[in-house]
């Protein structure tokens, strides 16, 4: 949709689970915000469950899920980490992770069983997730000169703008936070004011 700015995402770590001929799959699902904790809580799960036989993932990262990766830790290809990405998908869900471990049962699944058990411990564990939808947000940076102070303020006020760090002197600035389709009108009336610069700093 255009302009949109908001994107689903799980709350908290959710864990689900499926059993077939032996082998059980236990799947975490996990939030994450960026490539740093998905390789921190990859290491955390893998020590958890480290006599686990494979460690399959998939994670989906960005406003617009312009990063993700599939893997299938030694499972044939295309069995473990896509069908578990095709959940998070299907959820519609992005800045996730979900590893599913299997403990090998003695019997081998085949390619469709091994699809069908990735697949529905990811789902089974994105069923019992809290799922929440959350607003993209940007950073600015605005210096101002100190004799303007009252009408930033009085921005700041009226649109309710979250203050990140402030730091008020001869040469003033401010950084605050806003939802992403409220910026451009905004920063249009801090601009307008005398000697004031806006920069914008990262979406969140």
């Amino acid at each position: 949709m255009l302009f949109d700015d908001t994107y689903r995402t799980i709350r908290n770590r959710a864990t689900g689970q499926y059993k077939e001929k032996g082998s059980k799959f236990i799947a975490i699902a996990s939030p994450v915000r960026d490539e740093n904790e998905v390789k921190k809580e990859l290491e955390a799960i893998r020590k958890e469950y480290y006599d686990a036989r494979h460690h399959c993932y998939a994670y989906v990262i960005g406003f617009n899920r312009e990063a993700y990766r599939i893997n299938d830790d030694g499972e044939p290809s295309g069995t473990a980490g896509r069908p578990i990405h095709g959940q998070i998908l299907s959820y519609d869900l992005t800045n996730v992770l979900i590893v599913v471990v299997r403990y090998f049962g003695g019997i081998k699944l085949g390619v469709s069983g091994l699809i069908n058990a990735y697949k529905t411990a990811a789902g089974d564990a994105l069923s019992q997730a809290e799922i929440a939808e959350m607003t993209v947000n940007e950073v600015y940076e605005v210096s101002f000169d100190y004799t303007v102070m009252n009408e930033i303020m009085k921005i700041v006020k009226e649109e309710n703008l979250e203050l990140l760090n402030t730091k008020f002197d001869l040469d003033c600035s401010l950084i605050f936070k806003i939802r992403k389709r409220e910026a451009d009108r905004v920063n249009s009336r801090i601009r307008k004011t005398y000697k004031s610069k806006v920069i914008y700093l990262r979406s969140e």
